[in-house]
């Protein structure tokens, strides 16, 4: 039996709720690192005894000599790591491929960098990336990155294009192999649409993408933070930098109100619901790309270089962020474009990814170039009962509203329950002394009334006025 180590937050067979990845983070910040991982587990399990292992986000070194027992591989999909803040584990990753004797193969990287990023500069993580890339090449046969940017900055830092490092795409793109198609789109007012957005996007693009659907009323918004899946469920806000007047963020926006809003945890059932609407658009890569993969015509608006990349190598159909004015309407823009641009050269780059595969000695499930009816992975995803894409707490009942908020806040309830029993014994407490004070004051009349007729009752009064104080205090 194969055993494969793969960087991932979850398996697609852990099944995990919305409460458990809300608690665990299981999906990276963004439910869209599903969906190339997805793809990973699904290349790879090339028979039902094939196991593969996420990591769950979990890099230590220390785990080194256990890894190289239990695992015949280590498989590493990345997104955008090459970044400031992904250093740290970056930097325990390429610490931890160094200790490893099992091959280490990283299926796609990116560089993040603005829309127009100048290479001829450095960053202040490039000896990091330098490490990292010669750890990996010690275990493997050549590096995939996502696209020319990305291609051309390994280059800069000395490593050979073609032999060090090759463009691949985003292995999403290549979930079903060569069987990539996109239905014809004929827009009307009565079309079911998927909309998706990032913070990230200026306000262009934001108006843009409210007055789209206003013009379209079956539009659902599909959103992928993990901010957004914690609203959906609690109803915490979701808190960022960016001025984005129309991007829904809490409860009382529109999208929210009207029950339009679907978040999904499982790439299967994200593409089975992708798979019944007319048109996807909006500034999220992979919601897009889930899109395609479903067989929907799909319109992208990249804002930075990752996704640019991305975009050139696949064809992706898309619209420049700078190039949508206060009058762009998406009725007369869908008329200018081709949707079914993206399948232009996806033979040769899948054809492309699959050698990557082979050289790097992965088996994976196809061959010859084809993908299989059903593959090992296919077939145990039959056997779960996924999850629905999560309804919004707004639209809950209370009882639902009252679960939700005990089980995402124990710590809160439990503090909540513990300064309970704090007010309780307080108050029980002053009750003790409030009858203790009212049965010394019941003594001292009695006291007084003894000493009415005594000749040194003066005096004794005096001492009961004492006496009173120090029970007060």
């Amino acid at each position: 039996m194969k055993r494969i180590y793969i960087r991932a937050g979850l398996s697609p067979l852990e099944n995990l709720s919305p409460l458990q990845i809300l608690k665990g983070n299981s999906i990276g910040d963004n439910v869209g690192n599903l969906i190339y991982a997805y793809s990973a587990f699904r290349s790879l399990m090339v028979d039902e005894d094939t196991e593969i292992v996420a990591n769950h986000y979990k890099v230590n070194p220390k785990d080194a000599e256990k890894i190289n027992e239990e695992y015949d591989c280590f498989v590493i999909p990345l997104a955008d790591a090459f970044r400031k803040d992904f250093m740290p584990e970056m930097r325990r990753t390429t610490e931890l491929i160094k200790k490893l004797t099992i091959p280490c193969v990283v299926v796609g990287v990116g560089l993040r960098a603005p829309f127009e990023p100048k290479l001829n500069q450095s960053f202040e993580f490039d000896e990091d990336v330098r490490e990292f890339v010669k750890a990996v090449l010690d275990k493997s046969a050549i590096v995939g990155v996502r696209g020319e940017i990305t291609s051309d900055y390994l280059t800069k830092l000395g490593f050979r294009e073609g032999i060090d490092h090759t463009v691949i795409g985003c292995p999403s793109m290549y979930m079903f192999g060569k069987d990539l198609k996109v239905r014809d789109l004929n827009l009307t007012t009565d079309s079911i649409v998927s909309v998706n957005n990032s913070v990230m996007s200026p306000n262009n693009v934001q108006n843009f993408l409210e007055r789209s659907m206003m013009q379209l009323p079956n539009h659902y918004y599909l959103p992928q933070r993990i901010d957004e899946l914690r609203l959906l469920y609690a109803g915490t806000p979701y808190s960022h930098v960016q001025k984005r007047p129309t991007y829904p963020c809490t409860l009382d926006a529109r999208l929210y109100a009207e029950d339009r809003v679907k978040f999904f945890n499982s790439a299967v059932t994200w593409i089975d619901f992708l798979s019944k609407v007319d048109l996807s658009f909006g500034a999220r890569l992979h919601g897009n790309i889930t899109a395609i993969l479903a067989g929907a015509p799909a319109l992208l608006i990249p804002h930075d270089a990752r996704m640019r990349e991305l975009t050139e190598y696949h064809n992706i159909t898309h619209v420049w962020a700078k190039d949508i004015k206060e009058d762009t309407n998406l009725f007369d823009l869908v008329q200018k474009l081709d949707f079914k641009q993206v399948l232009n050269g996806h033979d040769k780059r899948f054809e492309h990814y699959v050698d990557f595969l082979n050289k790097n000695g992965l088996e994976h499930i196809f061959k010859d170039g084809v993908n299989p009816d059903e593959a090992p992975l296919d077939k145990k995803m039959k056997e779960l009962d996924l999850y629905e894409p999560i309804k919004s707490i707004r639209n809950c009942s209370l009882d639902e509203m009252i679960e939700r908020w005990n089980n995402y806040y124990p710590t809160y309830n439990r503090n909540l329950a513990k300064m309970k029993e704090r007010v309780l014994k307080a108050e029980k407490e002053s009750a003790d002394y409030k009858r203790k004070l009212q049965q010394e004051e019941k003594r001292v009349k009695e006291l007084e009334r003894e000493c009415e007729s005594c000749s040194i009752s003066k005096k004794m009064a005096r001492c009961i006025s004492y006496a009173k104080n120090k029970i007060k205090k």
